[in-house]
């Protein structure tokens, strides 16, 4: 069990780092495409096509680990003046409408991926990539989000844990 712990870490962090790299990409494929027009040249016409893929990919590989390291939005400043027990219900009952939310949109986006794979829909833009990798990283990515908040809903962690200073917060 302690190995499929650790498996499960390490992809986590593999998409994190994948989104990294892939945003990085899209900074160097942005001034690459600017400097080009800036001295006279053409740039490649996918530049901007990729750049909008990659921030999809990045939104959707950086979200689990996000969720996991509570760097995701979320508010607490109405639960921070509530009493504990009450404090442990919302949060109970907002882990469990994240998971089934995160659950359902997995299920539609794979849906996706399927219809655009099978129909081989194409993206028509300035180059025509396959649909379904647009679609990808939904049905992945938002798997490993409702897991995430399955183990805040199951008591592994909790969101509310940390003080607001200890995130970086005011």
């Amino acid at each position: 069990m302690q190995s499929i712990f650790k498996g499960y870490n390490a992809i986590l962090n593999g998409m994190a780092v994948l989104a990294g790299i892939l945003i990085f990409l899209s900074f160097v494929m942005i001034v690459v495409d600017v400097t080009m027009r800036i001295v006279g040249f053409i740039p490649p016409a996918f530049t901007i096509s990729v750049v909008e893929y990659i921030l999809l990919w990045f939104t959707m590989l950086a979200a689990p680990w996000l969720v996991r390291i509570k760097g995701h939005v979320f508010i607490d400043a109405v639960t921070q003046f509530m009493p504990a027990a009450v404090k442990k219900v919302i949060a109970k009952v907002v882990y469990a409408i994240c998971t089934v939310a995160a659950s359902i949109y997995c299920v539609h986006a794979a849906g996706l991926v399927m219809v655009a794979w099978q129909d081989s829909m194409v993206d028509v833009r300035s180059v025509d990539m396959p649909l379904w990798t647009l679609y990808f990283p939904m049905p992945i990515c938002l798997l490993f989000v409702a897991i995430e908040f399955a183990r805040y809903l199951i008591g592994i962690d909790d969101m509310y844990t940390q003080k607001i200073e200890e995130r970086g917060g005011v």
